[in-house]
């Protein structure tokens, strides 16, 4: 009787696309006793993404707006599993590795500092590099996870999450190309919708070419894309949009960095992040004996391992630390 594993395996070989990436055929991992009885190794690396300590601290960590107080704003952990969602609907729609493609998804962002690519900022000055949280991402799951011995994923996992940024090397996989494409379909939809909420944009103020070829509303503009990738993307080796759906996201993208992410009215808080990144950093610097034990475990020198150790912070343990260290704290009477 096989075991779950191969029945799995097996039943990946009979009915996913030629184009799918098999389980059975991975690269594997770094440790060569990685396979296990229980599921394929992209379903195993799905569920160890998702019980990390780095998954977990998403739900506190900035998407677009600092510390929001209302219960309906997209934070990175939400962010995560709407691309996750629309990643899954599309694999499966393309018959390629669903468990792949999710595995990808929940990990692609675990990497990311407090207070958005704000924190990203702060960290280059310090590192004589830029900053990337592709590549913490993948620094997280290698080195940082399970008390320093990393999360041991596969191959294409791992190849997933660091080239999930578009300034990056395409993805070697079908279900890799898809996260990329869900990512973007994901914030630019998302960070519309936050947007409108918070008042910081109106409605009527959305760019229309955009809106006449995507839709006018959220739920339409996602159907309009995530259809247009399944249909251009089923007869041949590429994940692709159409060019006009593709222009559009563009467009739409290019309105929300000139009044949403980069608007003068965001800068002087933007800088207070920043700021505050900073000052931790160099605090640390100076006292790495304050670094938790963990993080001295993995490689790199001691400026890599204060950033890796702020990276990991939540926006509010930031805040709480910062407050701790820089803030005259108020007497217990």
């Amino acid at each position: 009787m096989a075991v779950p594993r191969e029945r799995s395996e097996e039943i990946e070989r009979e009915t996913l696309s030629p184009t799918a990436t098999l389980a059975s055929a991975s690269k594997g991992a770094s440790t060569t006793s990685r396979r296990t009885t229980s599921g394929p190794c992209f379903q195993r690396d799905r569920d160890r993404i998702v019980h990390s300590k780095a998954f977990r601290r998403l739900k506190h960590k900035t998407q677009v707006f600092l510390a929001p107080e209302g219960d309906h704003y997209r934070v990175r952990l939400t962010h995560t599993l709407e691309v996750s969602q629309i990643a899954r609907t599309a694999a499966r729609a393309l018959r390629v590795n669903e468990d792949l493609t999710e595995a990808i998804a929940l990990g692609h962002d675990l990497g990311h500092t407090p207070f958005g690519h704000l924190g990203e900022q702060a960290l280059t000055p310090f590192l004589g590099r830029p900053f990337r949280h592709n590549e913490q991402s993948l620094r997280i799951v290698d080195h940082l996870e399970n008390d320093g011995e990393g999360l041991n994923l596969c191959w294409e996992v791992r190849d997933g999450i660091v080239n999930h940024t578009w300034s990056m090397p395409q993805p070697s996989t079908p279900e890799a190309q898809l996260v990329r494409f869900a990512d973007r379909i994901a914030y630019v939809n998302h960070d519309v919708d936050d947007a409108v909420r918070a008042g910081v944009i109106d409605q009527d103020e959305l760019p229309i070419g955009p809106l006449e070829v995507l839709g006018a509303t959220h739920s339409a503009r996602i159907n309009t894309l995530v259809t247009d990738l399944v249909g251009r993307s089923a007869d041949g080796p590429e994940i692709r949009l159409s060019d006009d759906v593709f222009q559009a996201l563009d467009a739409l993208r290019e309105f929300l960095f000139d009044h949403v992410y980069l608007r003068d009215e965001a800068r002087s808080e933007q800088d207070k992040a920043i700021s505050m990144v900073r000052s931790l950093f160099a605090h640390y610097l100076d006292h790495p004996e304050e670094v938790p034990q963990e993080y001295h475990r993995a490689p790199g020198d001691l400026p890599t391992r204060v950033a890796d150790y702020i990276a990991g912070m939540t926006d509010r343990y930031a805040l709480r630390i910062y407050e701790q260290l820089f803030l005259p704290q108020r007497w217990l009477l």
